[in-house]
C-alpha cells in the first residue's frame, strides 16, 4: 500500500469512527474524530460535511457553515452541502434567533465576570428557550444554578445537556460536581445525647438529667439577655449604619449601570463593524469566486495529470483511455515541471490513440453512422490536427456533411483548404466547400424572392381599386407578381 492510500485509508477510518460516534449522540468525540479524518485528507467532503451537521446539532450555527462552505469551494456539484447551506439560509427567521441567541450568550459571560449572576440567569433562560439546541448555553446556566445552590434547576439543565452531547466533558464535570453536593447533604452530623445521669435504686434503674433545674433556668436567661443585646445592637445599626450603606449601595449600582451602558456600546460598535466586514466580503465575493475557480481548474488539471502518469505506469490501460483524460487538461494551468511531463505523455499516448480513433472513424463513416464518425474524427483532431495530412479533418467534414450539419461541415473543409492545400484532399474539400456555400446562397435567395413576391400581389391589389385604365395596369401588374413569386 503506498503512502496517499494509506492517507486515505486513515481519513476514512476515522471518518467511520466519527459517524459511530454521532449516532450515539456522543458530539464531542464525533468532533475530535472528524477532525482527524480532516488532518489526514482535508478534501474528504463526507467527513467536512458530516462535521458541519455535528456542529449544527449542538446549536454550533456558524462554524456549520465554515464546514458546509469549505466544502461547497472544494466540490461544486453534487454535494448535499450545497441543500444543508440553502436550507439554513431560506430561513432568515431562525438565522435571526440564532444570531439573537448567540449575543445574549456573550453578554451572560460578560454579566458572570462582574458577578451579575441574576441578569445572567434570565438571558439563559430566554437563550435555551429561543434556541434549544445551544449546547453552551444550556452548560452555563446549569453553573449558574449550581453556583447559586438550586440543585434541582441545575440537575434538569445538566440533562438537557446530556442529551444533546453524551460524551461532553464539560457536562460530565458537572454532573460530578452536582453527585458530590447532593452527598454532602446526606452526610449529616449526628446529634449529641443530651448529658444524664444514671444510678440505681433497688431493682430500678434511674436516669437523671446532669443540669439541675437552676441551672437550667440560668442558662435560658443567659439566651434571653444575648437576643436582647442582639435586638438592640440591630437596631442602633438600623438607624445609624444602615442610610449609609444603602447610599454606598445605590452608587454601586449606578456605577455598575453605567458600565453596561458603556458595554452595550460598545458591542453596538463590534456589531457595526462586523456589518461592515460582511458587507466588504460580500463586494470581494465574485473576485474571490474567480479566484477559487482559477485554483480549482488547475487543480483539476494537476489532478488528471497525475491520473494519467498512474495509469501509464501501471500498463493496464489503454491509449485511448489515457488520452482521454489528457485532451481535459489545460496545459497552460501546469507548471514548468507538469508541462514537461505532460509533453512527455502526449508524445507517447497521442500516435496510438490517434490511429485507434481514426480506424473507428473510418469505419462508423463508411456505414453512416456519423454519430460515432464524429466523435471518433474530433478526438483525432484534438490530438493531432494534421493527422494523415489533413485526412481526419476532411474525414470530420464529411461526417458534418452527412449528418446535415452543414455550417460546422464547411468550416472544416475551409481548415482543410487553408491549412492542408498541397494535400491530396484539399481539392475534393474545395469543391464540397463551394456546393456548401452554394446550397446556403440558393436558400437565402428563395427567402428573399418570397418576400418580394409578396409585395407585387399588394401592387396588383392597388391597381384594381382604380377605373377603367386601371384594369389594364391591374393585369399587367398580376403577371409582375406571378414571375416575382
Amino acid at each position: 500500500m503506498d503512502y496517499t492510500k494509506k492517507i486515505v485509508y486513515q481519513s476514512n477510518y476515522w471518518y467511520n469512527d466519527g459517524l459511530r460516534k454521532a449516532q450515539i449522540r456522543d458530539m464531542s468525540g464525533a468532533i475530535v474524530s472528524l477532525r482527524r479524518s480532516l488532518q489526514f485528507n482535508r478534501e474528504n467532503i463526507a467527513a467536512r460535511n458530516l462535521l458541519g451537521l455535528v456542529y449544527y446539532g449542538i446549536g454550533e450555527v456558524p462554524e456549520a457553515l465554515v464546514e458546509w462552505i469549505i466544502s461547497k469551494n472544494l466540490r461544486r456539484r453534487d454535494n448535499i452541502a450545497d441543500y444543508y447551506i440553502n436550507t439554513v439560509q431560506a430561513s432568515s427567521k431562525e438565522l435571526e434567533t440564532v444570531n439573537l441567541a448567540i449575543k445574549k450568550y456573550n453578554q451572560c459571560l460578560a454579566y458572570c465576570q462582574q458577578n451579575g449572576e441574576d441578569l445572567a440567569i434570565i438571558q439563559l433562560k430566554q437563550v435555551v428557550a429561543s434556541h434549544p439546541d445551544f449546547l453552551k448555553a444550556h452548560q452555563l446556566l446549569a453553573l449558574l444554578y449550581l453556583h447559586t445552590g438550586q440543585h434541582t434547576r441545575a440537575r434538569q439543565l445538566i440533562r438537557q445537556a446530556r442529551k444533546l452531547d453524551t460524551g461532553n466533558e464539560i457536562t460530565l464535570k458537572y454532573m460530578h460536581e452536582l453527585t458530590h453536593q447532593r452527598g454532602k447533604k446526606r452526610r449529616r452530623p449526628p446529634k449529641k445525647k443530651e448529658d444524664a445521669v444514671e444510678y440505681s435504686l433497688g431493682n430500678e434503674t434511674i436516669i437523671q438529667p446532669k443540669h439541675s433545674r437552676v441551672k437550667e433556668m440560668a442558662s435560658h436567661l443567659a439566651v434571653a439577655n444575648i437576643f436582647i443585646g442582639a435586638a438592640i445592637g440591630a437596631a442602633i445599626i438600623w438607624f445609624l449604619v444602615a442610610p449609609a450603606v444603602n447610599q454606598s449601595e445605590n452608587d454601586r449600582m449606578n456605577d455598575q449601570m453605567r458600565e453596561y451602558g458603556e458595554q452595550v456600546k460598545s458591542l453596538e460598535a463590534q456589531v457595526s463593524a462586523q456589518t461592515r466586514t460582511l458587507d466588504n466580503y460580500r463586494a470581494t465575493g465574485e473576485a474571490v469566486e474567480a479566484d477559487t475557480n482559477l485554483a480549482q481548474t488547475t487543480q483539476d488539471s494537476y489532478e488528471s495529470l497525475m491520473t494519467v502518469v498512474q495509469q501509464y505506469s501501471s500498463g493496464e490501460y489503454s491509449y485511448s483511455a489515457m488520452a482521454d483524460t489528457l485532451i481535459s487538461i489545460d496545459r497552460d494551468m501546469l507548471g514548468e515541471t507538469g508541462q514537461s511531463r505532460y509533453d512527455e505523455l502526449t508524445d507517447a499516448i497521442y500516435p496510438s490513440a490517434c490511429d485507434t480513433n481514426f480506424s473507428t472513424g473510418t469505419e462508423a463513416l463508411n456505414v453512416a453512422n456519423y454519430e460515432t464518425a464524429i466523435d471518433s474524427f474530433y478526438r483525432v483532431v484534438r490530438m493531432n490536427a494534421g493527422y494523415n495530412n489533413g485526412q481526419a479533418l476532411f474525414n470530420l467534414a464529411q461526417a458534418y456533411m452527412g449528418n446535415g450539419d452543414n455550417d460546422n461541415a464547411a468550416r472544416y473543409f475551409q481548415r482543410v483548404v487553408d491549412d492542408y492545400g498541397n494535400s491530396e484532399y484539399a481539392e475534393e474539400a474545395q469543391t464540397n466547400l463551394s456546393t456548401l456555400q452554394a446550397e446556403a446562397a440558393a436558400n437565402a435567395d428563395s427567402g428573399d424572392a418570397g418576400t418580394n413576391g409578396g409585395d407585387g400581389n399588394t401592387d396588383s391589389g392597388n391597381t384594381g381599386s382604380d377605373g377603367g385604365d386601371g384594369s389594364t395596369d391591374s393585369g399587367n401588374t398580376g403577371e409582375d407578381g406571378g414571375d416575382a413569386q
